[in-house]
């Protein structure tokens, strides 16, 4: 049994199952590359609907439920963001998620363009609307 936790966990799939019930708030659920919209995207609709606004704090991920919250932590700074899973994608090959202008700005990620990053569920924090939450360097 926990041979098969261990394995779904570290399987891609598993970010599928990441509201199941055991998997507690602030445990990684995947690592991997990152990127964040282009500006070229700024007002158009998401797949939940809603305006993208490079400032909000916002990202897509594939499989993740709208609404979800999750920490970004950008592996080389240290430095991590709570986002809104309000879009599907990336749809770039071997991308993880895809952060919001404002969020890669915060973690430092902007200037790369991408970076590797681990996601955690943060269910009991909120996506900031006018700034980001970050971890102490």
């Amino acid at each position: 049994m926990a041979f098969a936790i261990a394995a779904m966990l570290l399987s891609s799939c598993a970010i599928s199952h990441a509201n199941a019930p055991g998997l507690a708030p602030e445990a990684a659920i995947a690592t991997g590359e990152a990127s964040y919209y282009a500006d070229r995207f700024a007002g158009k609709r998401t797949a939940s609907g809603e305006a993208y606004d490079p400032s909000d704090f916002t990202a897509a991920h594939r499989s993740l439920p709208f609404g979800t919250r999750v920490r970004v932590t950008d592996v080389e700074t240290g430095r991590s963001v709570v986002v809104r899973i309000n879009d599907r994608g990336p749809w770039g090959k071997g991308r993880l998620i895809d952060i919001s202008r404002a969020a890669a700005k915060e973690i430092g990620l902007a200037r790369r363009g991408r970076g590797t990053v681990s996601i955690a569920l943060a269910e009991d924090e909120e996506a900031p609307a006018t700034g980001a939450e970050t971890s102490e360097d």
